[in-house]
């Protein structure tokens, strides 16, 4: 199944980084791998090799993990001299998923425009999965959410949707649906004003979330799916349902043009609140 990768037969790639908990990182992107049946490229680029570790220091022991702990996954690692977050993005290109690291303030060195991580989420040819080091769950269910936005007509939600039920059919996992809104223009502010019919809008979510699970049911009949949806921020939402999860899926749509500059609101808030690590799938862009 594909997830509308630049190169659909490319490897998992890793950007690792000499940071502590890269092991999790390396896990993360191995089990991926395993999964989808893919070889497995370690990726170390360091902007400035001359004060840094060996390339070597860094991406041998973690190669070693993989083949001792992953050994029908097929490994390779690569250290470079770069910018690490361009390097990473160039490369992406001809990967299948890019998996990266993200510490807020910490592992990859922050750059003036935001972390690597951030950019590789915005600006990578193919879909994204982001690990936050050492929160990984102590024992994760078998369950894998994706945030649902059913007033999307770009496509971007659907093509997320896809990715998160193919990943669950994968890991055998239940798939959650979630939807979340809240607009200020729901609650009435002045006298004769009347609020909605909340129970009609409610109705009306679960249906449209109901289709797009109905819709792929033939395609991945093995997937149980459960619906949830909650007149709450949709950010807040996610990052509560993501706790004990394997992985949460979104659809980010960023802005437009040759480079987008900014993730959805959305998926850059949940960077940094979800519990599990976050896959991001964005529409294809010709840059």
């Amino acid at each position: 199944m594909g997830n509308g990768a630049a190169n659909p037969d490319g490897p998992v790639l890793a950007g690792v980084d000499k940071g502590d908990g890269q092991e999790y990182v390396v896990r993360c992107a191995a089990g991926q791998a395993a999964l989808h049946g893919l070889p497995l490229h370690l990726l170390y680029v360091s902007e400035h090799p001359d004060r840094d570790a060996p390339g070597t220091d860094v991406v041998e022991p973690l190669e070693r993990l993989v083949r001792t702990e992953f050994p029908g996954v097929t490994v390779t690692a690569e250290a470079v001299a770069g910018r690490p977050a361009a390097v990473l993005v160039e490369r992406s290109a001809q990967a299948f998923w890019t998996v990266v690291g993200h510490r807020g303030s910490g592992g990859f060195p922050r750059l003036p425009l935001g972390s690597v991580s951030w950019q590789v989420a915005t600006h990578a040819a193919c879909p994204v999965i982001i690990v936050r080091p050492g929160d990984a769950p102590a024992a994760p269910e078998k369950r894998v959410v994706a945030g649902v936005d059913v007033t999307d007509a770009s496509g971007v939600s659907a093509r997320a949707l896809d990715v998160a039920f193919a990943e669950a059919q994968l890991r055998g996992a239940r798939l959650e649906l979630v939807h979340g809104s809240f607009h200020l223009g729901e609650t009435p502010t002045g006298p004769g004003m009347a609020a909605p019919d909340f129970e009609i809008l409610d109705d009306a979510v679960h249906a449209a979330l109901k289709e797009e699970a109905d819709k792929r049911r033939d395609r991945f009949p093995d997937v149980t799916v459960e619906l949830h949806a909650e007149r709450l921020r949709a950010a807040t939402l996610l990052a509560e349902s993501s706790k004990g999860a394997v992985l949460l899926v979104v659809g980010s749509h960023g802005r437009s043009g040759l480079r987008r500059l900014l993730l959805g609101s959305v998926s850059s808030e949940l960077l940094h609140t979800a519990a599990c690590p976050v896959a991001i799938v964005h529409a294809p862009h010709p840059d």
